[in-house]
């Protein structure tokens, strides 16, 4: 927990530098080449990528410039964004997040594991809780960085958790996946499985 809140603080100078204002209108032509696997509105039919309706903007333009300077590893998607400005980055990131969200699901069998190790975490093993950062309903911070997580496909969530188990970052200058790799590698894959579906339909959560 120490190393986790030394991590959070050492996030603190990406806060302040200044971002490009995506353009929603202009967006919305830019994310045709997003739609194939992202879909138009936002809501990705395939479990394995990630939803964007109701995505921060600011947090979605980030990902992407990582990975257009391949310091996030999608081979997916580096040959689409490889050629597009921050400014592109941003209205596209910009309209996906004026788009609403459809939610997800939950295993109903997982809800009560899923739900402990979100809003609580698991003291004994060292893992935090996800509300403290991503808030107790999943919708993250958005000035932070924090991404929204709530709806999101829990085998998207699984995945990510995984990779961050096994310490892959954005790049070695990149602090905030550094805390989720200090975050997920104490976790079980019980407590992955557990809380990503959690997150799936966290829209009905109990609170």
């Amino acid at each position: 927990m120490a190393r986790f809140l030394v991590m959070l603080l050492a996030s603190a100078p990406l806060l302040a530098q200044a971002q490009v204002v995506g353009d929603p209108e202009a967006g919305q032509e830019k994310a045709a080449v997003c739609a194939s696997c992202h879909g138009m509105d936002g809501n990705s039919q395939v479990s394995i990528w990630p939803k964007l309706a109701e995505q921060h903007a600011g947090y979605a333009a980030r990902q992407s410039r990582l990975i257009r300077e391949q310091e996030r590893n999608v081979p997916e998607m580096y040959p689409i964004v490889a050629d597009m400005s921050d400014q592109d980055l941003a209205d596209i990131a910009a309209y996906y997040e004026q788009q609403a969200l459809k939610p997800g699901v939950a295993d109903e069998a997982l809800v009560d594991a899923g739900e402990a190790i979100y809003q609580a975490g698991n003291p004994e093993s060292g893992v935090p809780a996800c509300a403290a950062c991503h808030g107790p309903s999943g919708s993250g911070i958005k000035g932070a960085y924090y991404p929204r997580l709530g709806g999101q496909h829990a085998d998207y969530t699984q995945k990510r958790l995984q990779d961050y188990r096994n310490g892959v970052t954005s790049g070695e200058d990149d602090p905030y996946s550094k805390i989720m790799v200090a975050v997920a590698e104490n976790m079980t894959d019980e407590e992955i499985q557990a809380v990503s579906s959690y997150i799936e339909g966290l829209h009905t959560a109990r609170w």
